[in-house]
């Protein structure tokens, strides 16, 4: 994987270069590490290879070297979808400008982590029915999951998840699928699963990941006493006109489950 840059390792690297030093510490990988790399006149150098200064950046931007060129880290094929950089170091994404995971007061890789933790991954076999940039996957697999089964249907999205270092590899705990749990569940056997993440766009992108049909196929899928976190968001009933969260709970009862609501989502359990 080659450096990535944000505006501030840009605006580093210029006042480094400004004041006369010879090399600067900082992070090319979205603050999982930091690395020494050595200031020249026209280029700075990082393991034996040399970069071209970018002249200015944006601030809601990532840029990823391609091998000849820095560019932003973004696809357009239907929507533009955008890794975007955060306070906290994980990125997070954008589709069309819509923000995918929460960053305002918590890390979206920290926010994982607590959702995760509330299915209890350890030895269990895990549908993870939207990928995404893959930080509930990574955090089952830390929790010592036995299997993980993600789908995501974005490939653009999968294409982010392969210049994300916080994004977790594909290996034999952790499958990956190109595909559309919606289209994909309902070719999942019975109670094949001890655990659900259940991680949807919002309802007015994707409501068929809200619905009835969708819900009790979930319940088929995961076995008895099996626990699912469901993220809603939590949508101002005032301005979209629905109570999401409750709507979740109330399908998710009728497919067989026990519910509560917690913080920005639904805890559930099969019956």
């Amino acid at each position: 994987m080659g450096p990535l840059l944000t505006l501030i390792e840009i605006e580093e690297m210029r006042a480094a270069l400004q004041r006369g030093d010879a090399q600067v510490e900082c992070t090319l990988d979205l603050g999982r590490t930091m690395t020494s790399i050595l200031l020249e006149k026209d280029a700075w150098k990082w393991q034996d290879k040399s970069f071209p200064y970018l002249a200015n950046g944006n601030a809601r931007t990532i840029y990823y070297w391609n091998g000849n060129v820095f560019q932003p880290a973004s696809r357009y094929t239907t929507a533009l979808i955008k890794l975007v950089p955060t306070a906290w170091g994980p990125p997070t994404f954008e589709i069309d400008g819509i923000k995918m995971l929460p960053t305002a007061q918590v890390s979206p890789y920290a926010d994982a982590e607590r959702k995760v933790a509330l299915i209890q991954p350890q030895g269990k076999a895990i549908l993870d029915t939207c990928g995404g940039l893959g930080y509930f996957a990574a955090w089952c697999a830390q929790g010592r999951a036995a299997r993980v089964l993600s789908y995501e249907k974005n490939p653009d999205v999968i294409w982010l998840r392969g210049i994300n270092p916080w994004s977790p590899p594909v290996n034999e705990i952790l499958t990956l699928a190109n595909a559309d749990i919606a289209e994909k569940i309902a070719s999942l056997p019975n109670a094949s699963v001890d655990a659900i993440l259940h991680d949807p766009p919002r309802f007015g992108i994707a409501g068929e990941l809200y619905s009835q049909v969708f819900y009790d196929h979930l319940a088929r899928v995961i076995k008895r006493q099996g626990k699912l976190f469901h993220y809603t968001g939590s949508p101002n009933k005032l301005t979209s006109g629905r109570d999401v969260p409750n709507e979740v709970s109330k399908r998710l009862r009728n497919a067989g489950f026990d519910t509560q609501l917690l913080g920005d989502g639904v805890l559930a359990v099969k019956k």
